[in-house]
């Protein structure tokens, strides 16, 4: 049995309102943030909305369904621009007029818009885990937003964005970069509370929207840029993985590539395409990152953070956390504890 769910607008409270309906559940609110729970009749997880500024929305979802779900982009008076980022298990694209799926693979996006003859469908199959994240934008709305810098857009930007009448069909389907994931994953992970949790949410939204325009404009104007293969960019997540993992020890390029599979080239050349940097620099980057969140989320003392994150000289730790935030660790750690005190 098929369930088809109609995504027929582009303002999230009016869509998920619509999706409730069509599957006879209450949904819930917290101002602009929405989310549903599936009933067990569908199976289980939940679709959450979330509406932010100047047209822009996000549906994330994390489901396991007991029926295939089929999700219809209908056409509507302005026809929106879709970015799908697919975390888990196979999902499916299809246009309307031909029975050909196009599979989206983990860590796959699709871009996509409709034209005036044709629509798209995301298929969702039973008895898996589906983990997907819909970025969504009205580009009559969003069009305000672009007016001021839109003199500078490439040809292939100001060709997605000026479309507001859905004129051309646009379909684009390529692995995003795993800095994207990174902060989709931060995305779901916010654990922030009151105002400043939609604040960080819509700043992360389009954080994730700038970097993939970004790649998307460099991967159209770089024919010859080497295309990572799946098994190499799983190679590259499992790294990462070692990475975070084990950040207090000192880590050898050399070695970490020969746990995970790959030569060190090809590891090397495969940050530099997801990430624009080298092994050791995006280490380099994570401990800083990582130290910050230690001083704002810990009672641990600087030396302590220093041994945590895998740096052996305190004097080293603060020229690099100078240098990327501005600020001595001490003197963030004193502002960043003294105001949890106030507040406390």
């Amino acid at each position: 049995m098929i369930k088809s769910l109609e995504i027929d607008s582009l303002v999230m409270l009016d869509l998920m309102t619509s999706i409730s309906k069509q599957i006879n559940v209450d949904f819930t609110s917290d101002g602009d943030d929405h989310c549903i729970d599936m009933p067990k009749s569908f199976g289980k997880g939940y679709i959450r909305g979330l509406q932010f500024s100047h047209g822009v929305a996000l549906l994330e979802s994390n489901l396991n369904l007991v029926k295939r779900f089929v999700l219809n982009f209908t056409k509507q008076e302005t026809n929106g621009l879709f970015f799908i980022f697919n975390l888990e298990d196979n999902i499916s694209h299809q246009f309307s007029n031909s029975n050909d799926k196009n599979v989206i693979s983990k860590l796959q996006h699709v871009m996509f818009a409709n034209d005036l003859k044709d629509v798209h469908r995301i298929i969702i199959d039973k008895d898996i885990t589906t983990t997907f994240l819909i970025l969504m934008i009205n580009r009559k709305v969003f069009e305000k937003k672009m007016s001021s810098v839109a003199q500078h857009l490439s040809p292939e930007l100001e060709l997605i964005f000026k479309d507001v009448n859905g004129i051309n069909k646009i379909y684009f389907k390529d692995y995003f970069s795993l800095e994207v994931s990174q902060l989709i994953g931060e995305f779901r992970n916010c654990d922030l509370e009151d105002f400043m949790e939609p604040m960080f949410l819509e700043g992360k939204c389009y954080e994730i929207l700038t970097v993939q325009l970004q790649n998307y404009s460099n991967r159209k104007n770089d024919k010859h840029k080497t295309r990572l293969r799946k098994s190499t960019v799983n190679k590259i997540e499992n790294a990462i993985e070692i990475i975070k993992d084990e950040l207090d020890v000192k880590i050898n390029v050399h070695d970490l590539a020969k746990r995970v599979g790959l030569n060190q080239n090809t590891l090397q050349s495969g940050f530099k395409n997801l990430f624009k940097s080298s092994v050791n620099d995006y280490i380099k980057k994570y401990r800083i990152e990582h130290a910050k969140l230690l001083i704002e989320t810990t009672k641990l003392n600087i030396t302590e953070i220093t041994y945590k994150i895998g740096i052996n000289s305190r004097s080293y730790f603060t020229k690099l956390f100078k240098k990327r935030y501005g600020t001595t660790p001490s003197a963030y750690l004193k502002r960043s504890r003294s105001s949890k005190d106030k507040i406390a």
